[in-house]
């Protein structure tokens, strides 16, 4: 039987429809992905300059052009900002990392080094988020971020662990927990290293130096020639 359509009347290609609107859903999530690290952008830049307690939401708002709407449909408040700053953050440091700990070209010990040193931020808006995670009514936030690093950074730094232990530079039978206890050390220790003096900042890196030596089993003052130039070159000594 044949069908014949009114004059005027197209076909229409489901296909093709499909794939316009998913294009067109692409497009709208991207747009809104820009836009929501557009604001955090903005929002870590003002933390840092202006502290988190005297930046406004209106601040963030006047700095970009955008609707508070724009704004309350990424984010509810300042601190939720702060929340995925920290979630943002937290990925940029890890990736930071396991870039590191993939030079193969690099010696080992030292690979060890800089990798633990990446994960500890070194900006005055990495600090600022840092400051407000370590604020007691933070604590569930301070709680997450230090579960997500350590998750995060275990594998890659048991792997830097297994190949130190198979060159005879290293040696342990509890890889992951002391990984844990020197990533924590490590992050408490050097957050704020810069406010401390010359003294106590040459006394808090022996003491990372001597404890790291004896968690991961390597040989007395093997990491000091390694880890030394690197805090010489990043301006800690």
């Amino acid at each position: 039987m044949l069908y014949y359509l009114p004059t005027g009347c197209r076909l229409r290609n489901p296909v093709l429809n499909r794939d316009k609107r998913n294009g067109e859903n692409m497009r709208v999530v991207k747009e809104a992905e820009e836009r929501k690290n557009e604001i955090l952008d903005v929002a870590e830049r003002l933390f840092g300059e202006k502290g988190f307690d005297n930046t406004s939401t209106n601040d963030i708002l006047e700095e970009i052009g955008i609707a508070r709407g724009t704004l309350y449909y990424h984010f509810k408040s300042k601190e939720d900002i702060l929340d995925a700053m920290i979630e943002r953050m937290t990925e940029q440091l890890l990736a930071k990392a396991s870039a590191i700990a993939a030079k193969s070209e690099i010696p080992i010990l030292q690979r060890i080094t800089l990798t633990i040193l990446a994960l500890n931020v070194n900006n005055e808006a990495g600090r600022e988020v840092m400051k407000q995670v370590h604020r007691p009514q933070n604590a569930l936030m301070h709680q997450k971020l230090q579960e997500k690093l350590l998750s995060g950074v275990n594998p890659i730094m048991t792997g830097l662990l297994l190949e130190g232990i198979e060159q005879g530079l290293c040696y342990t039978d509890h890889p992951a927990e002391a990984i844990e206890m020197v990533m924590l050390y490590s992050n408490t220790a050097f957050d704020d290293l810069m406010e401390y003096s010359e003294a106590e900042r040459t006394e808090k890196i022996d003491a990372f130096i001597y404890n790291t030596e004896r968690l991961f089993g390597m040989e007395c003052g093997s990491m000091r020639d390694v880890i030394l130039p690197v805090f010489e070159k990043n301006g800690s000594l």
